[in-house]
């Protein structure tokens, strides 16, 4: 025990040594800033700047602006803390934690405090949690423009793991998001979406090519992929975020639906999906995209089913 104390003491030593070569950058800190990166304190769950973030960008050390973590490697832990299951290679160093059982990690280059790292937990396939105070961190976010070559449509349909899986196999279709669409909270996190009440659906963005498939062509695969009679849910998935909706970005896309909506019912189903205006699609973290094509399996709650003649 004396000697993992000393070594504990040499390590903190270091981290010091190094974070006074960045003085000038350090004095420019907040006093709570300071508690934190400097003195290796921990802000307050669920109060941090980034817990939430869905941006794509990197985030960098408060301190001395070295490049931490991608935002492809954030996730969603519901820990209080941003979440990351791996690191920009060489940026985070690993010391032992002063209270000798956690795994306390720093910036490589200059020795800010940033958290701490967990393994075994199980939330994804690295089963690595690099949990991370927002106050130690800023974020260089990439230009998330839209390709004007390109289309977009959105639609919800219950888990939008399932809808994304059987969109994404359209020819012409390029990309399909899953997100949340239709809400009151700006940037809601997954777990905020189920437990609480945003008022958003789980909803996806198809991203197209109009020259090689048409809206109409996408909006008939997702009415026959869900089933849009069902009014509390979809399958075993019941509430509200889980309601189907077409939210159009023209009133060309409307008449769309309203036309394919006409037909099902001439078909005999009473169909309860929503027609809704468009508005802003916020992306989910990189856990939920591709989900079954990451997991080897299909969707338990989405199947073809042929609804039109």
């Amino acid at each position: 025990m004396k000697y993992i104390i000393i070594f504990i003491l040499i390590i903190t030593t270091m981290n010091a040594f190094e974070l006074k070569q960045w003085t000038k950058n350090i004095e420019k800190l907040s006093d709570e800033e300071k508690h934190v990166i400097v003195n290796k304190g921990t802000e307050r769950p669920f109060v941090g700047k980034y817990t939430n973030e869905k941006s794509r960008g990197i985030y960098t050390c408060k301190v001395c602006d070295a490049p931490l973590f991608d935002s492809s490697d954030k996730f969603d832990s519901n820990c209080g803390w941003p979440s990351f299951d791996d690191a920009i290679k060489g940026a985070v160093k690993r010391v032992p934690d002063a209270d000798g059982r956690r795994v306390e990690i720093v910036c490589a280059n200059c020795g800010g405090h940033l958290g701490h790292v967990f393994e075994g937990e199980g939330f994804t396939s690295k089963d690595t949690r690099h949990c991370v105070n927002s106050i130690s961190l800023n974020l260089t976010k990439k230009p998330d423009a839209k390709d004007e070559k390109l289309s977009y449509a959105y639609f919800a349909g219950g888990c939008f793991w399932g809808v994304e899986y059987y969109l994404e196999k359209l020819d012409g279709v390029k990309e399909v998001i899953s997100g949340f669409m239709g809400g009151h909270v700006k940037n809601p996190s997954y777990y905020e979406v189920v437990r609480s009440n945003t008022g958003h659906l789980e909803a996806v963005e198809v991203v197209y090519d109009a020259s090689k498939i048409s809206y109409e062509k996408i909006a008939r695969t997702f009415f026959e992929i869900h089933d849009p009679t069902q009014i509390n849910g979809q399958g075993p998935d019941i509430g509200e975020q889980y309601l189907s909706a077409a939210f159009v970005n023209s009133d060309k896309e409307r008449e769309t639906i309203k036309k394919l909506i006409a037909e099902l019912e001439a078909n005999g189903y009473r169909v309860a999906t929503k027609i809704l205006k468009k508005v802003e699609f916020y992306r989910a973290d990189e856990s939920h995209q591709n989900y079954y094509d990451k997991k080897g399996s299909k969707p338990y709650c989405h199947g073809y089913t042929k609804r039109f003649k």
